[in-house]
């Protein structure tokens, strides 16, 4: 086995601490990409809307 050496706690934690970061990140991106997808058939249904006055 490695040899951790005294500071594996912080090296794990760092590197815990990265991957939520990225986690979250794509979380946020995705549910940013459904929110924006929403809001984009909102305005194409008011620009349909307007059209067919």
């Amino acid at each position: 086995m490695i040899e951790l050496g005294q500071h594996w706690e912080f090296i794990a934690l760092a590197y815990g601490g990265t991957a939520l970061a990225v986690l979250a990140a794509i979380a946020w991106t995705c549910i940013d990409a459904e929110r924006t997808k929403a809001h984009l058939k909102v305005l194409e249904a008011a620009r349909a809307a307007r059209e067919t006055r």
